[in-house]
């Protein structure tokens, strides 16, 4: 925001003739009520859905729920967590979402609300996509394109309206600051992932001799476990490499035949086929590949939003405690058994935490460390 503007609102204790608290109790109320629009975007993007039309409804029944009833943390409280229309429970994650970001919200507004209430509000709009980002990451492993692009996008406006998100009062210093964190937050870890494909591109699934492995239309069925295939193609140039003494299609058997399995065709020792064509295929199996990546695409994405918001060294400071906090914590839940080597890990949870610390501390800390 300005230096005048900032000088003013210093010299005025009140906003509209209303103490900065009251405004803290707004902003709390107003929280919630976006929070209770964050839960519709959690359950609804993954599922390419609208999130504006149909209005809000009970998923069981398709109660169309009246606004008396839709009031945030009130009605769940007030209903015991249960549809008024035909008693499903509703699950306590709605009145998660709605009290974490009322608290944000909060947070955002005490902390920097006093110096620059622009900064305030524009990270109230950073930390609704942190929470959309979190939620939807941890249950679908996926960060959806409107958060990701639709955030640089919000970052890029906002940026120039308050330049405060980049530690300066020149819009248009802020703009390019906004845009260079957009090119080095996407490109360092695009870097990343690149490099974490060429590393450690390929996973090696050990097979005993004579282990069948049969591949349905969902996926891969070992005799431990089946592997969805959601889990394996994450791009067009993933493939599943397969040998196996003995391998079954629905008309025809290959014997010492190599399968080479992607979403653009299906190749078993000299023939292509089109893998939608065939409904059944298993084989003795010597040894089965899988794609693995280092880190998916929308944190690529998500971290362009951060860079953004908020600049190109909160990318480098974001991706390093990401990385941190996320080994720390992947190889804690290794060792006490709730977790193994192989399971995906949702990195956008560890990205916002990166991206929250900086804004409270890590600024500080980075600034020391670069002054040393």
């Amino acid at each position: 925001m300005s230096p005048q503007f900032v000088d003013w609102w210093l010299s005025h204790p009140s906003l509209f003739g209303m103490p900065f608290h009251f405004w803290t109790v707004f902003i709390v109320i107003l929280g919630a009520f976006v929070g209770s629009f964050l839960n519709v975007c959690i359950h609804r993007m993954p599922l390419d859905q609208s999130v504006v039309n149909p209005p809000s409804h009970c998923p069981h029944c398709r109660y169309s729920i009246p606004w008396y009833l839709n009031i945030p943390v009130i009605t769940w409280l007030w209903l015991r967590g249960r549809c008024r229309s035909c008693a499903a429970p509703i699950s306590p994650r709605y009145l998660a979402v709605e009290v974490l970001t009322a608290a944000l919200f909060a947070l955002c507004w005490v902390h920097f609300g006093h110096n620059d209430p622009g900064l305030a509000l524009a990270l109230c709009v950073l930390f609704s996509l942190f929470v959309v980002a979190t939620f939807i990451d941890f249950e679908h492993f996926i960060i959806p394109d409107p958060i990701t692009l639709g955030g640089a996008g919000a970052g890029l406006i906002l940026s120039p309206i308050v330049p405060g998100l980049h530690a300066t009062f020149s819009a248009g210093e802020a703009l390019k600051r906004s845009a260079l964190g957009i090119a080095i937050g996407f490109g360092v870890v695009y870097g990343v992932v690149r490099l974490g494909k060429l590393l450690f591109g390929r996973e090696r699934i050990p097979m005993e001799p004579g282990t069948r492995v049969v591949f349905h239309e969902d996926g891969i069925v070992l005799p431990d476990r089946t592997i969805p295939f959601a889990e394996i193609f994450y791009r067009k140039s993933d493939t599943i490499r397969m040998v196996g003494r003995h391998v079954e299609l629905a008309d025809r058997c290959y014997v010492e035949a190599e399968v080479r399995l992607n979403e653009a065709g299906l190749v078993v020792g000299p023939d292509t086929f089109v893998p939608a064509d065939e409904p059944y295929l298993a084989a003795d199996a010597t040894e089965l590949v899988l794609p693995r990546e280092a880190m998916g695409f929308g944190d690529v994405k998500f971290m362009a939003t951060i860079g953004a918001f908020l600049g190109w060294q909160a990318t480098l400071f974001t991706l390093a405690a990401a990385s941190l906090l996320g080994a720390a914590i992947g190889l804690s839940l290794i060792v006490i058994g709730r977790r193994e080597w192989s399971a995906r890990l949702p990195f956008g949870p560890y990205l916002t935490a990166g991206a929250v610390l900086w804004l409270f501390g890590g600024s500080r800390f980075w600034s020391q460390f670069i002054g040393y």
